[in-house]
């Protein structure tokens, strides 16, 4: 008696979703193209500004990697859903998620520059140069862009199908830190100051989640938190020439452990 044969399936590209994308070899890939951006600042010593050495320019690497992993798995269609991402800024349904998505981390900034006067600590008088402030943001948001169509628009989902929310915060935010420690050695800082400033990623990570999970999955949302931190910081309070990791990290664990604590470590959410 003769079998049926059954139809074969059509395994294509469209059999692979962000749920089984293969993490480590994104991470890999994001660490490989940034070799050439660190050997560069090693050879040269280079500082795009006081405290930002060329190596920076790594910021395209994880968008870089998410588009040749996407390309090899969906060809330009996926790669076009991808960049779309970028701006998805209709998936903010609710928009008083717009109050902690720009106006958080200049928040800390503002309070760190308080509690340093109180405690005596000299600083600068604040400036809010406002061209140069718009300038920084324009910057910021573009480089924010190569990273997060990275860190959240390729790499956040699979890891939340497979992890926590907070779990993913931590693992994303470790690898993230991991990729800066050359960068800020470049920058000649101190190993306290790396460490600081590590413990400062991670949180925010933590913070980038919750936000990417109540906005509604929002990458625009996290691009622009992003450039957000990065604007505080150069601001804060003379072109970051007083930002103190260890306070700024302080104060961001506390309030990824808030945000934890109310919204609950599985989702990092409660909407």
């Amino acid at each position: 008696m003769q079998s049926t044969p059954q139809p074969l399936k059509n395994v294509s590209s469209s059999a692979i979703t962000p749920q089984n994308r293969s993490l480590a070899l994104f991470f890999f890939l994001v660490f490989a193209l940034s070799v050439p951006f660190w050997l560069t600042g090693a050879l040269t010593g280079m500082q795009l500004m006081d405290g930002l050495p060329i190596s920076s320019l790594m910021t395209f690497c994880p968008m870089i990697a998410a588009v040749m992993l996407v390309y090899k798995e969906d060809k330009t269609e996926g790669v076009r859903k991808l960049l779309q991402r970028a701006f998805d800024y209709r998936r903010i349904k609710t928009k008083i998620w717009y109050v902690p998505v720009v106006l958080l981390m200049p928040g800390v900034m503002i309070l760190m520059y308080g509690l340093m006067r109180l405690m005596r600590v000299p600083l600068p008088a604040p400036q809010l140069p406002i061209l140069a402030g718009l300038v920084m943001f324009l910057v910021f948001f573009i480089a924010a862009l190569g990273e997060e169509v990275g860190w959240t628009g390729y790499a956040t989902d699979p890891m939340q199908a497979r992890w926590s929310a907070l779990q993913t915060g931590i693992l994303l935010g470790l690898v993230w830190a991991v990729w800066h420690i050359i960068p800020f050695m470049q920058a000649h800082r101190s190993p306290t100051w790396i460490a600081w400033q590590c413990l400062f990623l991670v949180a925010v990570r933590v913070i980038m989640v919750w936000l990417y999970n109540g906005v509604g999955k929002s990458v625009f949302a996290i691009i622009l938190f992003h450039a957000m931190i990065n604007v505080g910081s150069f601001l804060f309070p003379n072109y970051g020439s007083h930002y103190d990791p260890r306070m700024a990290a302080l104060l961001v664990t506390f309030v990824a452990a808030a945000v934890t604590f109310f919204s609950g470590r599985q989702t990092l959410s409660n909407v």
